[in-house]
């Protein structure tokens, strides 16, 4: 069995108009390449933010996994959705075909080091980790912080989420990531070192496929984390440029 993915690492913006055509267009690159499935970063159509318009999202996702389901491909798509009176940091998944098969809600929400008490884990609520099924293999999703549980800004213990997932029968798991970053050396060379270093090691820890893919800044700074394909051993196989906008896109066979 095999999935060919496809990975948009593109800007993040607070205007959902801009992120829809944002959207469509990784969904016509996914659909040129004949990929299965389109991973994008976290936050990406709604931004990333508690505070969004739903009514303005909603018919935002309506109209990108229409036209994806147009093109034949699926979704694993980063968006803050609220239901009811929560807000949800979400990585939802739609098959080719339309269908919804779930989400994953960020679980290892972030807050501020200098406060505690302050931050996205207060603001976004969270579901339980689960698993859904594309194409036969089973797979799971992980948004930025549920993957390597940073110190400076995880209140909570790290949970392992990636190795709960291959636990649970995950073969492949999509990763969201929205990542802050600066030109200083800790943030270029500390803290995007420990983000690789824990794909790497993740996915050969629970010998898991990992695709991730963060989002482009509206500059010249490199992303916080890399973004491509990491294989079981812990191998990049594929890999989105360091700066800037970035496409790519590689066929998994398990």
């Amino acid at each position: 069995m095999n999935i060919k993915i496809a990975l948009a690492q593109v800007p993040v913006t607070m205007d959902v108009s801009r992120n829809l055509e944002k959207t469509l267009e990784a969904v016509s690159f996914a659909a040129d390449q004949k990929a299965d499935i389109l991973v994008t970063p976290e936050g990406f159509l709604s931004g990333y933010s508690p505070e969004i318009d739903q009514e303005e999202v909603a018919k935002a996702l309506g109209k990108v996994t229409s036209f994806a389901q147009e093109k034949a491909v699926g979704l694993a798509i980063g968006v803050c959705f609220k239901e009811g009176d929560k807000v949800y940091n979400q990585q939802r998944h739609y098959s080719p075909s339309g269908e919804y098969l779930g989400c994953h809600c960020k679980i290892l929400n972030c807050c501020e080091s200098s406060d505690r008490e302050l931050g996205e884990y207060r603001e976004f609520s969270t579901i339980p980790l689960a698993t859904f099924d594309f194409k036969g293999i089973r797979c799971g999703g992980l948004i930025c912080n549920d993957m390597w549980a940073n110190p400076e800004c995880t209140p909570m213990d790290d949970s392992h989420l990636a190795q709960k997932l291959s636990e649970m029968g995950a073969k492949i798991i999509f990763h969201s990531v929205n990542g802050g970053r600066d030109d200083s050396h800790w943030s270029q060379v500390v803290t995007r070192n420990y983000h690789e270093m824990n794909l790497r090691m993740r996915a050969r820890g629970g010998k898991v496929w990992i695709a991730t893919v963060d989002n482009a800044a509206d500059c010249d700074i490199p992303t916080a984390a890399p973004g491509g394909v990491i294989d079981p051993n812990g191998n990049w196989v594929a890999r989105t440029a360091d700066v800037g906008e970035s496409y790519c896109c590689f066929d998994i066979e398990i």
